[in-house]
């Protein structure tokens, strides 16, 4: 079966169109933990010069991320999360959270995040109306855009 021509209008599909491109997320864990200078995006993400320079480009045409000069001679830019930006810290902290329950088998994590009550940070997805975590079993989908149903296309 051939590629539908319009897929399914996505807020997953149009955020991943953003930051789902390879290092992305990356950039904003590092500018999130205040490592926002080029040379240590380099180091700590290991990405190729000029595709950080694109993303973080493409960050900040986003809103996501925000550049301030901090050397004149020679020029040089730092990149710190805009509110936009903050916003995705919590993505960042459940992609982690299922990473190393499902992909680090040994339980050696790489990084453990304290929140601010003193313990560790273990995320989980509430429902700001009644307060209870988000379940599959609990979710029920209701597609908005027009000649959509949650099993596809409505027939022409």
């Amino acid at each position: 079966m051939a590629a539908p021509k319009d897929p399914r209008p996505c807020s997953i599909a149009d955020a991943l169109a953003l930051v789902g491109e390879k290092y992305s997320l990356l950039v904003l864990r590092e500018a999130c933990l205040g490592n926002g200078r080029f040379d240590q995006l380099v180091r700590n993400i290991g990405a190729p010069r000029d595709i950080l320079a694109t993303r973080l480009k493409r960050l900040v045409d986003a809103g996501i991320l925000t550049k301030r000069l901090y050397s004149e001679r020679p020029q040089r830019f730092e990149y710190r999360p805009t509110a936009a930006g903050l916003e995705l810290e919590s993505v960042l902290m459940t992609l982690m959270a299922w990473g190393d329950r499902h992909l680090r088998k040994d339980g050696d994590r790489p990084m453990v995040v304290e929140h601010a009550c003193g313990n560790e940070l273990v995320p989980v997805v509430t429902c700001s109306a009644c307060g209870g975590e988000v379940r599959h079993e609990d979710l029920t989908a209701h597609p908005q855009a027009p000649g959509w149903t949650v099993s596809g296309p409505v027939a022409a």
